[in-house]
Parts: structure tokens; C-alpha cells; sequence
């Protein structure tokens, strides 16, 4: 009953029916940078003017994908755009389900690879250029912008920045949150079980770039999903953070990841009156990624031992698609509100 349960769910998930038969276009494409050697893979979703049938995108073995028309002639009007950052190790794969269904609902998302800390490049070079993760969505931005005939045009004031663990620290940094390397390393010496931490020490970034102002003022809103390093951010930045928030956190983390020490942590810190917050009772920091196939596990164990855990969801805890249904719920009202000034 369970598994026939957890195949209905996912059929609407995957089907335009589960977002009001609306289509949706899907590009891949690269943002070249000569200069700085730092080309970026480019997804973007959007919504489309076409009758073709749709394509399940990035459907493997070990993932389910999303259902949308490839180089589809994107819709008249203009569209809220949000640009997407996954977590480290991570890839644009992760959110796909949150990407289509923002789609649907008629947003533009881009959504990028970041390099150094993608499953696609695991350089330490670019992996120690963490201050670059804001601007790779910057260029995203600019990418969209400038491109109105291919992904559709965007609608003024109106573009969101959404990420995921070391994405969640990406987004904020965007919308105006500076980062104290020496604060974060003396809280680390406090806190030395948290991810973070040992991430942060193993990429090693340069403390003068870690500190430096990465905010985008076209950035209208963030979401932040469970996200990491946020004790190195400053008090006096995120009490000034001048855009909405949304802090989801899941509560059924282990203590490497305690919503506790991280986005509750965060949401305190926050402007009462433009941030939200919510802690998921029986979410875990990998109900925000993509829906494992029965195989995926295994599959990724083969490859990459100990990383097959990301398939895990908490004892007990709603399937994981039913918790995403309720994330994009929480994440269109949110970013439904009238837009900062």
C-alpha cells in the first residue's frame, strides 16, 4: 500500500497535471568566462508556448526527473525569475523538483553548477573560490536578462534567489549577508562536529574574499533550505538585510547539521518583520533533494560509499515528495508577497 501510495505521488510530481497543465521549456546551456576560467553549466526552466510533449529532464537510474519540452519557444508576458544554488557536492540536478514546479506556477529559473563544489567538479582550486558561488548566480541573472526571445522576459523587481545547505550561505551572501571568517573560526573551534565547519577548513577559501560585500541589489528575495555556515555571518548584516527571507529548516537532522546551531540560529538574527521561518518536524537536510529511485541507493554506494545516505528520509517522516509539495506551497506564498523596495 505504501509503494502504490508513494507511485501516485510521484506521477503527479512528474506530470503537468501536478501544476495546472501549464507547459514548461527546459535549456541547457553554458555561461562562458574567459577571464576568470570559470565556465558555468546553465539550466533553466520556464514557461512555454508550445503543444509538444513534454520530456522527463535528467531521469536516471538513480533519480527520478521532471517533465518539460526541450528548447520549447517560451511564453509571452513577463515572469518572476529566481536563480537556483545547490549544496556542496551538489548539482542543479538536486532541486529539479522545486525548478519544474516553480515553472509551472510561472516563474523563469536558472539554475547552476557551481565549480569546485558540483558532483560534475570537485576541483580544490575552484572549490577554494567559494566567494564566487553569489556571483556564478550574478552571471545567471545577467545570462536571463539578456536573453528575454529564449527564456522569456523578466518581470521588474521581481527575482529571488533560492539554495540549499552551502547554497542557503550562497543567497544570503547574494541578498546582502557579509561573512567574518575569523568569527566563523572562532565558533568552529566551539562547534567542531558541525559540517560546515569541516568543510569550510577542507576547502580552505581566502579569509579577504570571504569577507568582501557579494550582494546583487536586483535580488528582491531569498529562501534558504537548511543551509550551512551561517554562524560566520555577521549580526549586524542580517538585522540589516534588506530583502525577505525564508528559513526552512529540517528538524530531523543528526548533530553535524542541528537546525538548532544553524537556521533557527540564522532566523533569530533576521529582521522580524520581513523574515519567516519554519522547521519541518520530520524533514532531514536530504528531503530537499531529488527523490531516489528503489535503486538509488545501492547505485550510489557502489560509486561514492557512505554518500548513499542522501536517499535516507527520518523514521516515521512523510514520504519525501509529500514534504516537497509542501515546500513549494510554502515558497510560491512566500514569494507571492509584494516585492522589497
Amino acid at each position: 500500500m505504501k509503494n502504490a501510495l508513494r507511485a501516485l505521488l510521484l506521477i503527479g510530481l512528474t506530470t503537468p497535471a501536478f501544476a495546472d497543465n501549464a507547459p514548461i521549456g527546459f535549456q541547457n546551456t553554458t555561461l562562458p568566462d574567459a577571464q576568470n576560467n570559470r565556465p558555468l553549466q546553465m539550466v533553466v526552466w520556464y514557461p512555454a508556448n508550445t503543444k509538444a510533449k513534454p520530456e522527463l529532464i535528467r531521469d536516471d537510474a538513480v533519480f527520478y526527473g521532471a517533465l518539460a519540452v526541450p528548447d520549447a519557444p517560451p511564453a509571452s508576458g513577463k515572469h518572476p525569475l529566481v536563480v537556483m544554488s545547490h549544496g556542496n557536492g551538489g548539482n542543479w540536478g538536486n532541486q529539479l523538483w522545486l525548478a519544474s514546479a516553480l515553472a509551472h506556477k510561472g516563474y523563469i529559473v536558472a539554475a547552476v553548477n557551481h565549480p569546485g563544489t558540483t558532483s560534475k567538479d570537485r576541483s580544490p582550486e575552484a572549490a577554494a573560490q567559494l566567494w564566487q558561488r553569489p556571483k556564478d548566480l550574478s552571471r545567471a541573472i545577467d545570462a536571463v536578462l539578456a536573453q528575454p526571445q529564449q527564456f522569456g522576459a523578466v518581470a521588474p523587481q521581481r527575482i529571488a534567489a533560492i539554495g540549499h545547505s552551502l547554497g542557503g550561505w550562497t543567497v544570503l551572501e547574494l541578498a546582502g549577508a557579509r561573512f567574518d571568517p575569523a568569527l566563523f573560526a572562532k565558533d568552529c573551534a566551539a562547534h567542531v562536529q558541525l559540517s560546515g565547519c569541516i568543510a569550510y577548513q577542507k576547502t580552505n577559501p581566502d579569509s579577504t574574499q570571504m569577507a568582501a560585500d557579494l550582494r546583487d541589489k536586483r535580488v528582491t528575495a531569498v529562501v534558504s533550505l537548511d543551509l550551512g555556515l551561517s554562524r560566520g555571518m555577521t549580526d549586524a548584516s542580517l538585522a540589516a538585510l534588506p530583502v525577505p527571507v525564508l528559513v526552512l529548516a529540517a528538524a530531523a537532522n543528526g548533530p553535524d547539521l542541528p537546525a538548532e546551531l544553524e537556521s533557527t540560529d540564522l532566523a533569530k538574527r533576521l529582521p522580524k518583520a520581513t523574515a519567516q521561518y519554519l522547521k519541518i518536524d520530520d524533514a532531514t537536510h536530504f528531503s530537499f533533494m531529488a527523490i531516489c529511485k528503489p535503486t538509488g541507493e545501492a547505485l550510489i554506494e557502489e560509486s561514492s560509499p557512505g554518500d548513499g545516505m542522501i536517499c535516507h528520509d527520518a523514521k516515521g517522516a512523510r514520504p519525501r515528495e509529500v514534504i516537497q509539495q509542501q515546500v513549494v506551497g510554502l515558497i510560491t506564498d512566500f514569494l507571492a508577497r509584494p516585492a522589497a523596495k
